[in-house]
């Protein structure tokens, strides 16, 4: 939503004139965060989220409609991380790549997004059909309706991508001037609407999280199916940090909007809201690597799986000179059920 971490305003003489009138020092704070840390999240997002589909596709089962959402939601995490390493570029020396890139860019960082919202509260959504409501749930299982979602959900993430996708530009600054290009939003309306738009999903999606849990559970506090609970548990826990991770950012945001309409004024505030902005930038920014460690701490099945995964993979290391190697056990990696809780 804002590749050059500053989004600024219709002219860029005011927003000039603003910084320059509350300039403070945050940049450095935010070149050393970025650099540091877009690196850290994005080798571990790259192995954790790689880890995942590893398992994913190769010891479970893809008929189950929630492992699909998984295997997706870890495809947008991945799409994600990819762009971290070139923001970390892009905030130190502006962008060179030209228009066509910036808008790509854009596109995809919207994509990953929207897709990575939409996922989860369908995934919640079907879980709740699961519990409350099992039989209006079994006609979901068929190919052609994982197909079908899957489908939907990149489609309507691409559509949601167009407005950013379109009113991004490249905006090269005067001659004498040493400041880098920036890709940005080509007026203030744009930018507004982007956050605007941001904020409504984000809650409409945990409107719909949160009601569905409350259903979800009303219906287990009767249940004693252990494997529901699981499978809520993990869930629920992907959820919840995705809300943690996103909810502080979103605000900021609509806060950045107050001060760039001039509702709100002040450069001590100025100052806060820019070091708000990077901490929380950063934490959400972050999210892509958390999921994989979620699933080795409340995924019981995951984690059962990731520890013969490393023994298998220890013994074929160990046995690698031999001439005759040892074929594997029988019944070493067996599907225990639809999905891997």
């Amino acid at each position: 939503m804002e590749p050059s971490g500053t989004p600024e305003s219709t002219t860029h003489l005011d927003y000039d004139y603003k910084s320059f009138m509350c300039e403070n020092p945050t940049f450095t704070f935010a070149s050393f965060s970025i650099t540091i840390l877009y690196s850290l999240v994005f080798l571990l997002s790259l192995l954790g989220n790689s880890l995942v589909l590893w398992v994913l596709v190769k010891y479970e089962s893809l008929e189950s409609l929630t492992n699909v959402f998984i295997l997706n939601l870890c495809l947008s995490d991945l799409v994600f991380s990819f762009l971290l390493p070139l923001w970390a570029l892009v905030y130190h020396w502006g962008w060179v790549l030209g228009d066509f890139f910036c808008k790509l860019f854009n596109m995809i960082f919207c994509i990953s997004l929207y897709s990575s919202i939409l996922f989860l509260t369908i995934m919640t959504i079907h879980r709740y059909l699961s519990v409350v409501s099992p039989l209006s749930s079994l006609r979901v299982h068929t190919f052609r309706c994982r197909v079908l979602v899957t489908a939907a959900v990149w489609a309507a993430s691409i559509l949601s991508s167009i407005p950013d996708t379109i009113f991004h530009k490249v905006f090269h600054h005067p001659e004498p001037s040493s400041e880098p290009s920036q890709c940005d939003y080509s007026e203030l309306k744009w930018y507004l609407a982007s956050v605007y738009q941001h904020i409504v999903f984000f809650l409409l999606s945990m409107g719909i999280i949160l009601f569905c849990y409350v259903e979800i559970l009303r219906t287990l506090f009767r249940s004693r199916s252990k494997r529901h609970h699981r499978t809520v548990r993990l869930i629920l826990t992907i959820v919840l940090a995705h809300f943690i991770s996103w909810a502080p950012y979103n605000l900021v945001l609509f806060l950045q909007t107050l001060l760039k309409l001039d509702i709100i004024q002040g450069c001590v505030f100025h100052w806060q809201l820019d070091y708000a902005l990077v901490i929380c930038r950063d934490f959400a920014f972050s999210h892509c690597c958390f999921n994989p460690v979620l699933y080795v701490f409340v995924g019981v099945k995951f984690r059962r799986h990731l520890k013969r995964l490393l023994r298998h993979f220890w013994l074929c290391r160990a046995q690698a000179p031999s001439s005759s190697p040892v074929p594997p056990s029988p019944g070493s990696f067996l599907y225990e059920g639809a999905s891997f809780y």
